[in-house]
């Protein structure tokens, strides 16, 4: 026992020394925790995002609707044969335009002259038998006159003088007929027009049944454009058609990219289409260089109204999301903000803000995909909205229609931000 005693002494000093080093070494490396996750954080600041800009100016913006239409002709006409027989001459060309009255094919007419002649044999004939039987009235009035023969007799020969005047009307009717026929023979133009391909050639034997007829004759010029117009833009256009308004139209070839001519709203079908929830419109053009062709598909462009003195902003400016639609507004701490809007008719390059902005407000053009509400911008370059007028390019939609090219739909993100997608 009193030998373990020295031992035990001497290790419970170096034991206590062990023990303290380690609890200064866990104190110090919990103040440094301490230090490390009670320290002020460091927040790097969201760079500011590079805009392109625009003023928001007065101008002029048309309110025009677009519609696929197709040319109609004013007339055509297939003419047909009104009687039988064989064709002796066809005496257009194909292609040819031809005027009202002008000759165009010759049927057989021989059978039509020998009817006729009997006819107007028999004409004569019933003629002979009316002026008998009227010399023989008179004689029968005078022997009645004087109680000479039986009443019976006298209105005997009266009634025979009416038969006979009866049946010579009736022998010029069957001659004025033949007549007739005679004319059917010789077939003529009813319209002004350009004739299509032959139909037929000399040697057919025609009839009034037959359905592709002599030819097929167009009006050219003038002409017109069928076109239709959504139920809900029709009310605009009715309200300016009463008002005496005369609505111009302009018609574009398949591809926008030429204009084929200019003309004016004439007419409004009188019913609407259940199915598509549209009204037919037809307009008027002169055709004097027959550019357009009948049944061609055109792109028509119906000027309703011009708005003027309207609020204009290039049409990458307006957005549409969660909030409707909207800008982003510059501020003057150089941040941008979500401004809802009103929008109003859009040619494509600009569109007109009914309410919710004034002329001289700047807003964001490019680079909104980037931007969410309260942003840090910097402006690269700005770029005016509008010098006065708006114009009307060939793109030009109406009011309610796609509101521009380059737009982009923004949502809400968790952050409280917006994110964008292509539209």
């Amino acid at each position: 026992m009193s030998a373990d005693t020295p031992r035990t002494a001497g290790h419970s000093p170096r034991k206590r020394g062990l023990w303290l080093g380690v609890a200064i070494a866990v104190a110090v490396i919990g103040v440094v925790i301490f230090h490390l996750l009670n320290r002020p954080a460091q927040h790097k600041g969201m760079p500011a995002q590079v805009v392109s800009v625009a003023t928001a100016k007065l101008g002029d913006m048309p309110e025009i609707i677009n519609s696929l239409g197709t040319v109609t002709p004013v007339a055509t006409v297939t003419v047909l044969p009104q009687l039988s027989g064989y064709l002796t001459e066809v005496g257009y060309q194909e292609g040819q335009d031809v005027k009202k009255g002008q000759f165009l094919a010759q049927i057989d007419p021989r059978q039509y002259q020998i009817s006729k002649q009997q006819a107007e044999a028999q004409l004569a004939k019933d003629q002979a038998t009316l002026d008998q039987a009227r010399t023989d009235l008179a004689r029968y009035t005078q022997l009645y006159q004087k109680k000479s023969i039986a009443q019976q007799t006298y209105m005997d020969q009266k009634f025979l003088v009416e038969q006979s005047e009866a049946a010579v009307k009736a022998d010029r009717a069957n001659i004025a007929q033949f007549d007739l026929d005679l004319a059917y023979c010789h077939i003529t133009a009813p319209v002004d027009g350009r004739v299509g391909l032959r139909l037929v050639d000399p040697g057919n034997y025609v009839t009034p049944s037959s359905s592709t007829g002599i030819v097929v004759i167009t009006t050219m010029k003038p002409t017109t454009v069928q076109f239709t117009v959504p139920q809900n833009s029709l009310g605009k256009v009715l309200d300016r058609i009463n008002g005496g308004a005369k609505l111009p139209v302009t018609l574009y070839n398949s591809d926008n990219s030429k204009q084929l001519a200019t003309g004016t709203l004439y007419a409004i079908s009188n019913q609407m289409a259940t199915s598509t929830g549209t009204v037919t419109l037809r307009a008027s053009f002169p055709n004097d260089d027959e550019k357009l062709y009948p049944n061609e598909f055109v792109n028509v462009q119906l000027l309703v109204d011009t708005l003027h003195n309207a609020v204009l902003v290039p049409t990458p400016a307006v957005q549409t999301g969660a909030p409707g639609d909207y800008v982003f507004l510059v501020n003057a701490d150089d941040t941008a903000s979500v401004h809802k809007v009103t929008l109003g008719p859009s040619n494509g390059q600009y569109t007109a803000i009914l309410s919710g902005l004034s002329a001289g407000q700047t807003v964001v053009t490019d680079g909104t995909d980037r931007l969410s509400d309260g942003a840090k911008i910097r402006v690269a370059q700005a770029h005016p909205a509008a010098a006065g007028s708006a114009g009307t390019p060939a793109s030009a939609s109406s009011a309610g229609a796609a509101h521009g090219q380059g737009r982009r739909k923004h949502h809400a993100s968790a952050d409280g931000g917006t994110t964008s997608s292509a539209s």
